[in-house]
């Protein structure tokens, strides 16, 4: 069976790191239940988001949404050098009103159907100065440093938002055309429908088994362990959201509710319930 690991923590509305290292490693396919943002400066790194593989180039932006499922690669010939941004959903959502919306980027790179951002002129671009800003920021020690560094981070934000809404940015695309890139957006887009084998299989002309060997050469995983995981961290998203447990069992395609809390306490090692119940305790 596939195991996926949920990665990182974040107990405050957003942890930013500037990271650097040169360890050769595969991290396997994780998910995190908080939004991330990599800038991307030097190495050599392949990044996979839902099937998706982009060979990264320096001050490419990587946006991975929550419960995204994600893995890389890194060449170890290379020093590996990010910004990894960690923000709660809640942090982005209290800079939304009638004039602004630091979300909007992320809803961008969906309807793209692209993780990977990339500024197509360097020089004549206030993004990228943005991030330089944002980078020197961390060899700066004085007076309010942190508190600097997070003031520069929602410079960042606004300059990319702009970016995005004036086109200023290439949404890469990963030259994967094949089936499974359908099968994965359908799979996202119909989490509440019937997604047995037969059906998907049928949707996209191809037989079951061929099917079932192609997602999981191209993405890693199996078919049916990766419609489970999706379903539930659906469910787990609505009931954070206040949704009761038995309707979030339905609301993403589980018939049966003692099969969905089974399957539920075996990810989260907590009940649907308990998950509510932390809602009222305010935890």
């Amino acid at each position: 069976m596939d195991t996926y690991e949920k990665k990182g923590y974040l107990n405050s509305k957003f942890r930013l790191f500037h990271l650097t290292d040169k360890d050769s490693r595969e991290i396997n396919t994780h998910y995190h239940d908080f939004d991330k943002i990599t800038i991307f400066i030097k190495g050599r790194v392949s990044y996979m988001v839902e099937g998706r593989t982009y060979e990264l180039k320096p001050y490419d932006i990587v946006l991975v949404k929550h419960n995204d499922m994600h893995r890389l690669s890194v060449d170890s010939s290379l020093t590996y050098e990010r910004i990894i941004v960690y923000i709660s959903p809640n942090f982005t959502n209290a800079y939304k009103n009638d004039d602004y919306d630091l979300n909007f980027c992320f809803q961008k790179a969906q309807a793209e159907h692209s993780n990977v951002l990339r500024i197509p002129s360097l020089q004549k671009s206030a993004l990228f100065d943005s991030i330089i800003r944002l980078e020197k920021s961390f060899s700066d020690d004085g007076y309010a440093a942190v508190l600097y560094r997070q003031v520069l981070f929602l410079e960042f934000m606004v300059h990319l938002n702009r970016a995005a809404i004036k086109n200023r940015l290439e949404f890469i695309d990963t030259k994967n055309h094949s089936k499974v890139s359908g099968i994965l957006q359908y799979i996202n887009d119909n989490l509440k429908e019937d997604l047995n084998m037969e059906h998907i299989a049928r949707t996209f002309f191809i037989s079951k088994y061929y099917m079932m060997r192609q997602f999981k050469q191209e993405t890693g995983y199996t078919l049916g362990n990766y419609i489970s995981r999706k379903r539930l961290l659906l469910a787990k998203e609505l009931i954070l959201s206040g949704v009761p447990s038995t309707q979030a069992c339905f609301d993403c395609g589980y018939k049966d509710y003692s099969t969905f809390s089974r399957a539920y306490r075996r990810l989260f090692s907590e009940s649907p319930r308990d998950t509510l119940s932390q809602i009222s305790d305010g935890t």
